[in-house]
């Protein structure tokens, strides 16, 4: 089912880099956006919620009085975002925790179409291992870390939690490092050796992670899918096929790799939801 009709949209995680860019798209397209999130000044349009309660998701999704009396989609981008900032199995812990409430939450409020961040952690990072093949596609799962470990288990979570309703929509989107509007300046290090190698090089404007919400919720279907969400080109000043050469010598390469190709490929999300980043640090500079 593909809708561009307005809807009642709520954003977890609306505080965050991606949650703002997102919050901003979704309102530019018309959507009525309702954020959900612990930090930020309750008023029109945000609600604070803490996740890790279920009985707040489940009020929070039921509706808000002066916020709103239900929802059409849920964007879910909340989670502590990277490991370190807690000890590992905190960040297990809470995130796969929040997840199920809000994936939960929102089978039993009967929100059927569902986005939520998923990571490139789910698929390899930080690559101290070769990939099968390059770019690496949205089929292959590997998790090294406890943050990538819970990515895995919402995935796998989600693609149960579908079945239980024939009409729900769940799209996983693995997210690379998210960069703002005023972050590029990191790009100034793109020519050195190992810049970004952790991340294969990888990158997403956070406007154009926005984008790729928006392009997600407009076409939901029945079912659950997984797209890597990535610029389609590398973060990185050299060939791509010099790069992959230099961090993994031996593997395998596609014949139509592009010059500067992302090596987190994006083939798929450009192929059936028809992404096309707007943002490139090469012409932004």
């Amino acid at each position: 089912m593909t809708s561009s009709k307005s809807m009642t949209i709520g954003v977890t995680g609306s505080g965050g880099k991606l949650g703002r860019a997102t919050v901003d798209r979704l309102r530019a397209d018309g959507h009525d956006v309702i954020g959900f999130d612990t930090n930020g000044i309750p008023g029109a349009g945000f609600t604070r919620v803490d996740l890790a309660d279920y009985g707040q998701t489940l009020d929070a999704f039921h509706g808000v009085t002066a916020r709103h009396s239900g929802l059409d989609a849920i964007v879910h981008l909340a989670a502590i975002p990277v490991n370190g900032l807690v000890p590992d199995a905190a960040t297990f812990d809470n995130n796969v925790r929040v997840s199920f409430h809000v994936l939960h939450a929102a089978h039993r409020v009967g929100i059927r179409s569902i986005v939520f961040a998923s990571s490139i952690t789910a698929m390899g990072f930080p690559f101290d291992e070769a990939p099968p093949k390059l770019p690496v596609d949205d089929d292959y799962t590997s998790a090294n870390n406890t943050y990538g470990l819970g990515k895995v288990v919402e995935e796998a979570m989600a693609a149960q939690l579908v079945r239980w309703t024939p009409d729900a929509s769940i799209t996983a989107l693995r997210f690379t490092n998210v960069v703002a509007p005023d972050e590029y300046a990191t790009f100034d290090r793109a020519a050195e050796p190992d810049y970004r190698r952790d991340l294969i090089g990888s990158w997403i404007d956070s406007r154009d992670g926005a984008q790729a919400v928006a392009l997600a919720l407009a076409a939901t279907a029945p079912g659950f899918r997984v797209y890597n969400v990535a610029a389609p080109t590398s973060g990185t000043a050299a060939p791509s096929r010099d790069v992959a050469e230099r961090w993994f010598p031996g593997t395998p390469v596609a014949d139509d790799l592009g010059e500067f190709e992302s090596l987190m490929s994006t083939r798929k999300i450009q192929r059936e939801l028809g992404f096309t980043a707007a943002h490139d640090w090469r012409t932004a500079r």
